[in-house]
């Protein structure tokens, strides 16, 4: 009569093993979620895995990287399908101002630390910012040089045309720098807020000559001629960039920095003439 006993006590022992076993092995599994590292995460971009990157992300960017940048964009949406980036292109002193008065805005990109100085004092950016390109400065004149401008001296005439960028704008604050190291004194014709409007100036041959980056040299292709200057060696400009604290789309603001300094921002901006950080 024990017998059976014995059998129902040994059935019930073996389904209590089982049951333990089936609660180890969902333990295990827990573990393992849990210990998936931070950077195998959908939201790496540069790893070519599904991105969580969505929504807007604004930038505001110096006018010189306005040809860069619209390709970095174009790129960054490729690689984030559920994200826009939208571009707000000017003089690097009008957007720090912009920035500081409220503007909503997710990265800051700027052609000078001294205007990205002035939205980091004022508590406005995420962090430190970090350099990422160079630029250095060309005398820019209309395609075949009717003006027969030769160097910096010509910048100091009267017959000639001369276009500068003014003093607080980072291409204005180079160019004063090169001036200065040259020993000239320039008599423009005109100052403009940005490196963009003054190198439209040469484009049409409204002026003779006018110092702007190599990059838009580049950048306006055979409709204007550079002339390189040694002085411009006193003049090279870092190009800082930052997420924004009041950034509305911090997550899209982290991820697009990340983008530009990441091998592929690094081939675009090397490829529009930028010199390495």
């Amino acid at each position: 009569m024990t017998r059976p006993v014995l059998n129902v006590r040994a059935r019930a022992r073996s389904l209590r093993v089982a049951a333990l076993a089936a609660v180890f092995v969902a333990s295990l599994a827990g573990c393992g979620s849990q210990d998936t590292p931070a950077n195998d995460a959908p939201n790496n971009t540069s790893s070519g895995a599904a991105s969580t990157v969505s929504g807007e992300v604004t930038v505001f960017a110096a006018a010189s990287l306005t040809e860069s940048f619209t390709e970095l964009g174009k790129q960054f949406e490729a690689a984030n399908p559920d994200a826009k980036v939208t571009f707000n292109f000017g003089g690097s002193s009008a957007l720090a101002k912009q920035i500081n008065e409220g503007a909503p805005a997710d990265v800051f990109a700027s052609a000078s630390p001294t205007n990205m100085k002035q939205v980091t004092d004022a508590g406005a950016a995420t962090g430190e910012p970090t350099t990422f390109a160079r630029n250095t400065l060309m005398i820019a004149v209309p395609a075949g040089n009717p003006g027969g401008i030769t160097g910096l001296a010509d910048f100091a005439k009267d017959d000639k045309k001369i276009a500068l960028c003014a003093e607080q704008v980072p291409c204005g604050a180079a160019a004063k720098k090169a001036l200065d190291a040259a020993g000239i004194t320039a008599k423009p014709d005109t100052l403009e807020q940005d490196v963009k409007a003054v190198l439209t100036k040469v484009q049409l041959g409204e002026v003779d000559a006018a110092l702007v980056y190599k990059t838009d040299v580049q950048s306006a292709g055979d409709k204007v001629e550079g002339i390189e200057f040694p002085e411009s060696a006193k003049a090279v400009n870092s190009y800082p960039i930052v997420p924004l604290a009041e950034a509305p789309n911090a997550t899209g603001a982290k991820a697009f920095v990340a983008f530009v300094l990441s091998g592929k921002g690094r081939a675009v901006l090397t490829k529009a003439g930028f010199d390495g950080p």
